[in-house]
C-alpha cells in the first residue's frame, strides 16, 4: 500500500510549476441575459431567407425597400415575406414605416452592430500568417 502511496505522491511533485501553454481565452463572459439576448438575435439572422431580405434592403439606393418589392428577390409568397420581416421588426433589425397602404423597411445599423460587436475578435493583434 505504501509502495502505490508513494508512486501518487511523486507522480505529481512538480504539477504545481507546470505554467498554461497559452494566455486565458476570455477576458470577460456574457451575463446569461445578454447571451440570450445574442441568441435570439443570431436566431433571427439564422435563415437564409432573412439574410436575403437584409442584403436586400441594405443594397437599395435609399436604403429603404416597400414589401412590395421583397417578394421577387426571395421567391416566396408575400405571407411568408411578412412573416420574415415581422421576425426581423420584432428582433428591432428593421424599422417599418407605413405609407397609405404600403410599408417600407429599413435596416437598424445600431442592431446589425450589436451582432458584429458579439462575434469580434477583442485582440487587434495580426495572426501569423500560414505559410504554404
Amino acid at each position: 500500500m505504501f509502495f502505490a502511496w508513494h508512486i501518487d505522491v511523486c507522480q505529481y511533485v512538480d504539477m504545481a510549476t507546470i505554467s498554461p501553454c497559452c494566455r486565458t481565452v476570455l477576458r470577460g463572459g456574457l451575463t446569461k441575459k445578454d447571451a440570450d439576448e445574442l441568441a435570439t438575435l443570431f436566431k433571427a439572422l439564422a435563415d437564409p431567407a432573412r439574410l436575403r431580405l437584409l442584403g436586400f434592403i441594405a443594397s437599395q439606393p435609399d436604403g429603404e425597400a416597400c414589401v412590395c418589392h421583397l417578394t421577387d428577390p426571395v421567391g416566396l409568397s408575400q405571407p411568408t415575406v411578412s412573416h420574415h420581416l415581422k421576425l426581423l421588426h420584432d428582433e428591432g433589425l428593421l424599422e417599418r414605416d407605413k405609407r397609405g397602404a404600403w410599408v417600407y423597411y429599413r435596416i437598424v445599423p445600431e442592431r446589425l452592430e450589436q451582432a458584429r460587436a458579439a462575434l469580434a475578435t477583442r485582440d487587434p493583434r495580426p495572426r501569423a500568417r500560414r505559410q504554404a
